[in-house]
C-alpha cells in the first residue's frame, strides 16, 4: 500500500503552484525508541524514525514528505524533493532546526523567501 500511494504522490504532485509552505518533522519509533532497541535488532531499521512535512499553509496539501533519520542528509534529500515539485516561488517556514538553513540553499539557491521561526525562550524578555 505504501509503495501504491508514493507513486499515486509522485504521479499527481507535480507542478505544484504553491505560495506558502511550512515544513516540519514529526517524530515516532519502529519497534522501539532509539535507546531501547536491544543490540540483536540495531541496523535493522528499528528505532527513531522521523517524517519530514512540507504543508501548503492555504489548501493544507502535503506537497513533500520523506520518513528516515533528522539530519543534513535527510533535510537536503527532503528540500530537493519539495524543489522538484513546486512550480512558483515559495515562502516556506520551519522550525529552528538548523539542517534546513543550507537544505534550503542547496535546493533552492536565491529562488525562495525563507523564514525560521523559533519560540521565545522561557527565561527569555517578557512583554
Amino acid at each position: 500500500m505504501g509503495a501504491a500511494c508514493s507513486a499515486h504522490h509522485n504521479a499527481i504532485v507535480s507542478g505544484v503552484r504553491v505560495r506558502r509552505v511550512q515544513c516540519d518533522e514529526v517524530w515516532a519509533f519502529c519497534y522501539a525508541k532509539a535507546k531501547n532497541v536491544p543490540e540483536e535488532k540495531k541496523g535493522t531499521g528499528a528505532g527513531d524514525v522521523w517524517t519530514w512535512t512540507a504543508i501548503d499553509a492555504d489548501s493544507k496539501l502535503i506537497v513533500s514528505y520523506l520518513c528516515g533519520g533528522r539530519d543534513a542528509d535527510f533535510a537536503c534529500q527532503f528540500m530537493e524533493d519539495l524543489a522538484s515539485r513546486v512550480a512558483t516561488r515559495i515562502q516556506i517556514t520551519t522550525d529552528g532546526l538548523r539542517v534546513y538553513a543550507e537544505a534550503v540553499e542547496g535546493a533552492f539557491g536565491m529562488d525562495v523567501d525563507y523564514a525560521m521561526l523559533s519560540p521565545v525562550p522561557r527565561d527569555g524578555p517578557s512583554e
